[in-house]
């Protein structure tokens, strides 16, 4: 390796951990004031650098809290999707998985978590569409995808939509993290977040796995019956 080929990676990576630096200040500062109350000037403080020098690498707080939001779901996506994606682990397994990179995450890094679920819904519409709703939107359908071939293997209740088994899974896991991250939860130690994981997953996998109740379908037959009313064959009044 040449001389100015070392003085380049040098330089090259003195620019990514002065990014890194800048994003990490966000976080906690987007979690310490929200969004509204972020100022550059408060993200160049918490990062111990200039002002001027956090507009060298994003243009304003919007650009600043959607790489932040981009970051940290690409790691959150990649975790889970190795977790759906593991054929070596059965249906309930990989559901039990997900609710724990969930909640793993937030034990780990709860202001970054905060961040992800409080601050960007609170940001102007167009960051919200661009990073976090395109990216939930994507998990739910990598979700979806796993409760379909579990559906195939019969691991999955056959009268259920994988689609929307996807889609209350993420929405009890988010509104679980939110009562966390919002303070509803007065124990937020350990011990909180194992119990609040496992009953998340519990009470999802009773509704979902074959056999765990009766089907939706059995269910409204059952009442059209208790009503006096006759079901009509492929035909919901």
């Amino acid at each position: 390796m040449s001389q100015r080929q070392s003085k380049s990676e040098a330089a090259g990576n003195r620019e990514s951990e002065r990014r890194r630096t800048i994003l990490r200040a966000a976080i906690d500062v987007f979690a310490r004031k929200g969004y509204h109350g972020c100022r550059i000037a408060d993200v160049a403080r918490e990062a111990g650098v200039a002002y001027g020098l956090v507009y060298h690498y994003f243009k304003n707080k919007d650009e600043l809290l959607e790489t932040v939001v981009e970051t940290g779901w690409s790691g959150f996506v990649s975790r889970m999707r190795a977790v759906a994606e593991d054929e070596g682990n059965s249906l309930e397994q990989k559901v039990r998985g997900i609710a724990d990179v969930a909640f793993e995450a937030y034990r780990v890094d709860p202001r970054a978590v905060k961040v992800l679920i409080l601050e960007v819904a609170r940001s102007p519409a167009g960051t919200q569409v661009v990073s976090r709703q395109q990216a939930f939107l994507d998990t739910i359908r990598m979700a979806a995808d796993m409760f379909a071939r579990a559906q195939g293997t019969g691991e999955l209740r056959a009268d259920l939509d994988p689609m929307l088994c996807a889609s209350l899974l993420f929405g009890a896991i988010e509104l679980g993290l939110t009562a966390f991250v919002s303070g509803l939860m007065e124990d937020r130690g350990p011990e909180a977040l194992e119990r609040a994981k496992l009953q998340i997953a519990e009470s999802f996998l009773r509704g979902v796995l074959p056999g765990a109740a009766p089907s939706a379908e059995a269910a409204w037959k059952q009442e059209k019956v208790s009503s006096g009313t006759r079901p009509k064959a492929g035909k919901r009044s």
